[in-house]
């Protein structure tokens, strides 16, 4: 895998999947903020939020990469990276043409993370509502291992990678993708799920992260 065109690819997954992010975190934004408490600066609790979430989609990358390191290390073919890679483009053609509302395949995809979620959920609930600056970054990281196809796209990316920096990197090149759309709804949720929900925006933003997976695949298969 080109190393520069995985890392643009990841960034544009969490940017142009922001029609997705509204409609999945968008309410729990808003209820975030919503139970903020006098003391705490709105500011700071959305940098924190995201903040906490960065770290775990890092998290996430790192354990991954460092996973497919060792299955690399014991096995030196590089069938089991062409897999990942096929596997996570496939994955990501799917969750463009959810965007753009012509499938709901990858809605699917996302129920497979609900075991992991269940167990998790308690602890966010002790946390909430939200009473101090470290249940911030708390909450948000907890919000990072939320159940979502665009997470597993770009996880599938990591676990492929063979490496736990590499890995951590992808991760981080996808939670910067998502931190424009992520950040301005923790100011202008209303506003901003009005536009990015809009059908003719979602359709060319799906399409687009479709047609990269597309150019993705056919590149690969033309090199193998």
């Amino acid at each position: 895998m080109n190393g520069d065109i995985t890392l643009l690819t990841l960034f544009l997954l969490g940017f142009f999947g922001g029609g997705h992010c509204v409609g999945m975190c968008g309410g729990l934004s808003s209820a975030f903020a919503l139970q903020l408490p006098p003391h705490i600066n709105r500011f700071w609790l959305i940098v924190l939020l995201n903040a906490g979430r960065v770290c775990s989609y890092v998290l996430i990358g790192v354990l991954l990469g460092l996973l497919g390191q060792i299955g690399i290390s014991l096995d030196q073919t590089r069938w089991l990276q062409n897999g990942l890679f096929v596997a996570a483009n496939v994955l990501l053609l799917l969750l463009g043409l959810y965007l753009a509302g012509l499938s709901s395949w990858a809605v699917k995809v996302e129920s497979l993370g609900k075991p992991v979620w269940k167990r998790l959920n308690p602890l966010l609930n002790r946390l909430l509502p939200i009473r101090s600056v470290p249940a911030c970054f708390g909450v948000g990281m907890l919000w990072g291992w939320l159940p979502c196809g665009l997470v597993y796209s770009a996880s599938l990316y990591a676990l492929g990678s063979g490496s736990a920096g590499q890995g951590g990197l992808y991760m981080l090149a996808f939670a910067l993708g998502t931190l424009p759309n992520l950040l301005a709804m923790g100011w202008f949720a209303a506003q901003l799920k009005g536009v990015l929900q809009q059908k003719p925006l979602r359709l060319a933003a799906g399409l687009l992260v479709a047609a990269w997976a597309v150019w993705q695949l056919a590149v690969f298969f033309q090199a193998v």
